[in-house]
């Protein structure tokens, strides 16, 4: 079984694969999940097993990926009766599906803070855990909110990977809610193709990649489809200043997916939120007293920006 939240031990808080994924890349925090544990997020099955009853994590450190990120059942995890996250234990040659079933409901511009857990006095990475006990019956298998994916996300990648794995049922995506500063559509409304982005401001732009441009002081996406105004077609792109990246507390994992994405022959997506590529005039490189329009933007918070395979938009 495959599920979005799970308890960190070391933060002491309900993490989502997502928020784990973001502290990994994160050089500014001291977290690695492969160092952790990370446990049931069911509170009464959690406390009645010692802390080596673990989850494991799928995509929780690849930059890239292309299967949803997840926590799993390892076959040496135990549940209580009537946990929901007891069915489908991993077994050998287990397949997941690929699809993000735990929609936000709000995406939050402010980044989540977290505050370690403070260890055992006297002791060495010791984390408190309340002992053992032996597994009990739980009458009521329903859950409550507390142990569910959190409603709100910081990790943009997360409403992504919901729009994205979730391409073909548009239905779903037209009925599931998506709120953004003081926005509310449904994700199919939220998520908008560049080539449209005159319809509306503040939504989610996104777009197949024609090529990425490696200047002195910036990077440039240049997008495939074009924008038409007055019946005229304007190519669209967006713009990286390398000194905004060079300050990215993710510096590292951004660097190395966006120089990967210059040499990739494989179609990739670019998203983002918060600027709207404006019609710019620009001069020509060939003759710089003529210029030519282009919708033209640059990103201000690479947290609210996604380089990305996403094979299932191919026809979309």
């Amino acid at each position: 079984m495959k599920f979005d939240t799970a308890y960190c031990l070391s933060l002491d808080e309900k993490l989502s694969i997502y928020d784990v994924r973001d502290l990994n890349f994160d050089e500014t925090a001291a977290f690695d999940s492969d160092k952790d544990s990370f446990l049931c997020p069911n509170d009464d099955c959690r406390a009645a097993f010692a802390a080596g009853n673990v989850l494991g994590t799928f995509n929780g450190k690849n930059v890239n990926y292309l299967r949803t990120p997840h926590f799993k059942n390892l076959p040496s995890t135990r549940h209580i009766e009537g946990c929901r996250y007891a069915s489908h234990k991993a077994t050998a040659g287990e397949t997941e599906d690929g699809r993000e079933e735990n929609f936000p409901s709000e995406f939050v511009l402010t980044r989540r803070q977290y505050e370690r857990k403070a260890a055992i006095q006297g002791a060495t990475d010791v984390i408190p855990q309340a002992p053992a006990k032996e597994p009990s019956r739980i009458s009521n298998t329903s859950h409550s909110a507390s142990e569910t994916t959190p409603d709100k996300t910081s990790v943009f990648a997360h409403p992504v990977e919901c729009y994205v794995s979730n391409i073909d049922n548009k239905d779903k995506l037209k009925g599931m809610p998506l709120k953004i500063a003081e926005q509310t559509a449904t994700y199919w409304a939220f998520f908008k193709k560049i080539e449209y982005l005159q319809d509306n401001k503040g939504l989610i732009y996104w777009g197949r990649i024609k090529a990425i441009k490696d200047y002195t002081s910036s990077f440039r996406i240049d997008f495939e489809k074009k924008v038409w105004l007055d019946k005229k077609p304007y190519s669209v792109n967006v713009y990286l200043n390398k000194k905004l990246i060079e300050n990215y507390r993710k510096r590292k994992a951004f660097l190395e997916q966006i120089k990967a994405a210059v040499d990739s022959e494989r179609p990739l997506y670019c998203f983002f939120y918060g600027v709207t590529p404006e019609l710019k005039q620009v001069p020509s490189k060939k003759n710089p007293e003529q210029t030519f329009g282009v919708f033209s933007a640059d990103i201000q918070n690479l947290d609210h920006l996604l380089i990305r395979e996403a094979p299932g938009l191919e026809e979309k």
